[in-house]
């Protein structure tokens, strides 16, 4: 098996998608709130600013800046996660666990790519803000309610 290397770079800007494990599930839409809380309350003990999101019903995409000399965006990623995934079993919803214990809620991994200039930042903010249009959700990106392209543009400081 290949190991991933993942890319950190203290303070850079990083596209991620993160997926949940069964793609046919619709539970970061049905419980959007339980996901805002979890980025919320890591975002309190680990600060980094949301540049650009999209929730859709199995997966998100989204773009964070990181504080100057912190790259540590797999331990908020793993934190968000295991809020999310405790919030479902509170609600008592069928969390299976896996063979490691582990709530089976999330793919194990995710994707992250780091933002390398301007142009590369606005192709992401489209891609984020146009892919509920891309798998047929909505025609207009606009008509979609879990997204940032509803709040005010702005600017990420590198």
């Amino acid at each position: 098996m290949v190991r991933y290397r993942r890319a950190y770079v203290p303070g850079a800007t990083y596209f991620f998608t993160v997926t949940l494990h069964h793609r046919r599930c619709d539970w970061l839409t049905t419980h959007v709130e339980l996901l805002r809380t979890a980025m919320r309350d890591v975002r309190q003990d680990r600060p980094f600013s949301i540049d650009a999101v999209v929730v859709l019903p199995d997966h998100l995409h989204t773009l964070w800046t990181l504080p100057s000399g912190d790259a540590d965006y797999s331990g908020r990623w793993r934190a968000i996660k295991a809020c999310f995934s405790r919030g479902l079993a509170e609600k008592r919803l069928p969390v299976l666990r896996n063979r490691r214990g582990e709530c089976d809620v999330w793919q194990r991994r995710f994707w992250e790519h780091v933002i390398r200039n301007d142009d590369d930042l606005a192709r992401h903010i489209d891609y984020i803000h146009f892919n509920p249009v891309k798998h047929g959700f909505v025609a207009d990106p606009f008509a979609w309610p879990w997204s940032s392209i509803h709040a005010p543009a702005r600017r990420v400081h590198r």
